[in-house]
């Protein structure tokens, strides 16, 4: 099945954008004549299948989902970066990037969605302004979740109920996807526990969010966590706090930040986050938005049926998602 809506010179944009030198990303796709999601390495414009590279060599059930790679260990990432570098693409199968369905890497995440609020100084700003507030900077790192169910892949329609919310805001962010468990995660130690990373919209109801009074709902309706299309793995991504963020709405840019200036990087998010708290292998941590949102604007701006939302980080590429609001629906 063709990625829906999405014209291929725009698959091959989302692709190549900020394309890193070294071609192993990890993605989960599936074909017209094979619906069922796999784990895919994508090189390029082509997409390997894992499960037939490894097939002829791996001892046991080779890993057919990223969940199960990552679940898998570090000696098995291993053997498969080093199966892909040594094995000539015309002798396993493998598909053009615009004739797959790109998933989400994890389409069913195991958990839910680990989120860090007013990450950045002036997001935390804008917010404070947009509720008539004094700005203040939080002095220990704000936590929420979103449900798995919100979970959509990187060219998936981001559908809503306009009798449920009619404030649908956008937040770019940068994913870390854990490769090993851990509790007590120290911060020098932190970064050796992420598998990789991936582009995630957090996706918010603000009108949901403000009369409920908490983040879980507003947060979580269906298709609100759109992620993908690749998981850099960590060894290839570099840095995680020297990477831009952007988000365009119909070709506009909304926001644009640089990891840089996140207060509280990625190193620190999983060392608070895992205080007396498992962390378990394959979970998945939204790191914060940079200013720009919707709601924060003068007037504030919300997305609308037909509104075409790009999202995009430095090092692994950009997800392009159109809004839906059916008629006629009620809750």
């Amino acid at each position: 099945m063709s990625v829906p809506t999405i014209a291929s010179v725009k698959i091959r944009e989302t692709i190549q954008t900020f394309q890193h030198t070294t071609p192993m990303r990890y993605a989960t796709y599936s074909t017209k004549h094979n619906p069922t999601p796999r784990l895919g390495i994508v090189s390029g414009d082509r997409v390997t299948d894992a499960a037939a590279l490894a097939a002829s060599s791996w001892q046991g059930e080779a890993p057919s989902s990223l969940l199960a790679l990552i679940t898998a260990g570090p000696k098995a990432w291993a053997r498969l970066a080093n199966l892909a570098s040594r094995t000539p693409s015309s002798d396993v199968e493998s598909h053009a990037a615009m004739d797959i369905r790109w998933h989400a890497p994890i389409p069913r995440p195991s958990k839910n969605v680990a989120c860090i609020g007013k990450n950045w100084a002036e997001h935390a700003r804008e917010i404070a302004k947009s509720l008539g507030q004094e700005p203040t900077i939080p002095k220990f790192p704000v936590f929420f979740t979103k449900a798995p169910t919100t979970v959509v892949g990187p060219f998936d329609d981001v559908v809503w109920d306009p009798a449920v919310t009619q404030q649908v805001d956008w937040e770019v962010e940068l994913a870390a996807i854990l490769g090993r468990t851990g509790r007590n995660i120290a911060r020098g130690d932190a970064l050796d526990h992420v598998f990789g990373y991936t582009v995630l919209n957090d996706v918010t109801a603000r009108d949901l969010q403000r009369s409920h009074q908490q983040f879980y709902k507003g947060k979580s309706l269906d298709t609100f966590c759109p992620m993908g299309p690749v998981v850099v793995t960590a060894d290839e991504f570099g840095d995680p706090q020297a990477k831009s963020l952007t988000c365009r709405v119909n070709g506009v840019v909304k926001q644009q930040g640089v990891t840089g200036d996140m207060i509280y990087p990625v190193d620190a998010i999983i060392e608070s986050l895992s205080l007396g708290m498992t962390l378990e292998a394959g979970d998945i941590i939204a790191t914060g938005t940079p200013d720009g949102v919707g709601f924060g604007r003068t007037p504030p701006e919300f997305l609308a049926d037909g509104d075409v939302l790009e999202t995009a980080v430095e090092g692994i590429g950009m997800m392009r998602n159109i809004m839906r609001a059916p008629t006629g629906r009620r809750p």
